[in-house]
């Protein structure tokens, strides 16, 4: 997962003032939000702070046509987009009491900052290691050991056969009434494994909060991460004869740009992705990533609490309108199902401070929010990766997202430990990370759809699960072979443990009818 983060699995428990409908996703009309409310701010408003990004969540769509909308302006504020199906309003304002002043607007239910600072260079955490390339001796060997239909890498990717995908492959590539949306950097829909699965219409840039349609506006520009175009290989690279093969090579794809040229994946993008994906016909997205600035965002904190608000609507309404949400767990070695975790990296965009948090409280978002399918990563020994976080009743499933080469050894002839994918520039290279694993289940999720035309998000889920490969639990857990303990796995009465939840994702079983 890029720094790229994200984990699931448990109900998001909210707070009174931010319990959700399950019909609207938001707050009926007339529901209060503080004692004392007014329309419309009278205090003097300052304007010298710096540009900043806001979310603003109302209780009810007329709010945001209406008054919430005038007092936004009167507090300073200029509205970039109103998601009206789900009560969000993105806002810019250089007030520095912006949000202060717009939480005591009647049909104000929360608002915050998406962010502390002027944007900064961020790390892709993929995995602790820089990516590798794949070597010229690797492609010679590759290309003897193809054989019958398999693409010339192809046999390099130890990924496939650990989760049966070239088996499902032999019964069915996919079907191209099926689109899966990538939700990340963007995706070069010009190299040639990714060009005939691209579906243009369904693709957006989303960095702004508001969806750009300019052709090629999801596209990663030169010297940006080539993040999203790793993680659409995975899931639907075509069988043509050339590179590798994706999980379901014969589903359509599209791309939601969402991270800005430096590697932040801010809220009001997120909120765009998930609208976007839900009003465009994409079954399944991807999403490799944690939202910015904060690994975790937690509900006692004013401005992170309306940022998790904002997607948790965003994720319910696209999955009302059909969507699956899949996503990574993170690359922490986290137990997500702890009393406490130490986070030192947040916020990202400023000066990160350290912070004991309690995960039932602070949330990964969006991969720890209801109903999105949370992964965790295996290597090519089918052991928990070194880095992948855990938890019970956290994950939900795991997958192949790669690991050091030297502690998990794939079987010959594959060579590296990694994930092989496309890359940018018609190039492929090795990644490593729960940013890997989950555009394998995305994968699976695609072919349980070609499967189940009419099947509901639910219903692909129950299968997902039902269909997975059990794993129990690995203890000990020594990954390094150093005699100490890495991690202890959690295993419960249903079957489900804390490393592999309900085991590993199995494509074969996605295509049986």
């Amino acid at each position: 997962m890029a720094h790229l983060g994200s984990r699931r699995g448990r109900a998001l428990a909210l707070p009174v003032g931010l319990a959700l409908t399950a019909s609207l996703g938001f707050l009926p009309s007339g529901a209060a939000s503080a004692a004392e409310l007014s329309d419309v701010p009278t205090a003097a408003v300052a304007t010298d702070g710096p540009m900043l990004s806001y979310v603003v969540n109302v209780d009810n769509a007329r709010w945001a046509a209406d008054s919430v909308r005038k007092a936004i302006a009167a507090a300073g504020g200029e509205v970039v987009v109103s998601y009206d199906q789900i009560g969000v309003i993105v806002v810019h304002s250089r007030n520095p009491e912006f949000a202060k002043t717009i939480r005591q607007v009647r049909g104000v239910v929360s608002a915050g900052a998406t962010r502390t600072a002027p944007l900064k260079a961020a790390a892709d955490d993929s995995l602790d290691e820089a990516d590798q390339a794949l070597t010229p001796a690797e492609i010679k060997a590759a290309e003897a050991a193809a054989t019958g239909d398999q693409d010339p890498f192809e046999p390099l990717q130890w990924d496939m056969p650990a989760m049966k995908a070239d088996k499902a492959h032999e019964i069915t590539l996919g079907s191209r009434n099926v689109t899966v949306g990538i939700i990340d950097t963007g995706v070069d829909d010009t190299h040639p494994d990714l060009a005939p699965n691209f579906d243009a219409a369904a693709s957006a840039n989303c960095v702004s909060g508001k969806a750009d349609t300019t052709p090629g506006s999801w596209r990663p520009k030169k010297g940006e991460s080539d993040h999203g175009t790793h993680v659409a290989g995975t899931i639907g690279a075509a069988k043509n004869g050339i590179g590798i093969t994706g999980v379901a090579p014969g589903v359509k794809l599209a791309g939601i740009k969402v991270s800005t040229p430096d590697g932040f994946f801010y809220t009001e993008a997120v909120v765009c992705g998930f609208v976007w994906a839900a009003e465009h016909g994409i079954d399944v997205t991807n999403n490799s990533y944690y939202t910015d600035p904060w690994m975790f965002a937690c509900k006692n904190d004013e401005d992170q609490k309306a940022l998790i608000e904002a997607v948790t609507r965003a994720t319910r309404y696209a999955e009302r309108r059909g969507t699956v949400s899949v996503a990574a767990a993170g690359n922490s070695k986290f137990d997500l199902a702890a009393d406490a975790i130490t986070d030192t990296t947040s916020p990202n965009d400023t000066t990160a401070a350290t912070r004991t948090i309690d995960p039932k409280e602070c949330f990964d978002y969006p991969s720890m929010l209801p109903g999105v399918v949370t992964v965790s990563a295996t290597g090519a020994k089918g052991l928990k990766a070194s880095y992948s976080n855990y938890g019970y009743d956290v994950i939900d499933i795991a997958a192949p997202g790669g690991d050091r080469t030297e502690w998990q050894t794939p079987d010959a002839p594959a060579v590296n430990g990694r994930i092989l994918s496309t890359t940018v520039d018609g190039g492929y290279n090795y990644k490593a990370g729960t940013s890997m694993a989950s555009p394998h289940v995305a994968g699976v999720l695609a072919l349980l759809k070609s499967t189940h035309p009419n099947a509901s998000p639910a219903a692909l889920k129950a299968l997902l699960y039902a269909q997975a490969d059990e794993h129990d639990c690995t203890n000990p857990y020594d990954i390094d072979g150093n005699g100490t303990v890495d991690a202890v796995c959690k295993e419960g009465a249903d079957k489900k443990n804390g490393f592999y939840g309900a085991g590993i994702a199995d494509a074969l079983a996605a295509v049986r009818k």
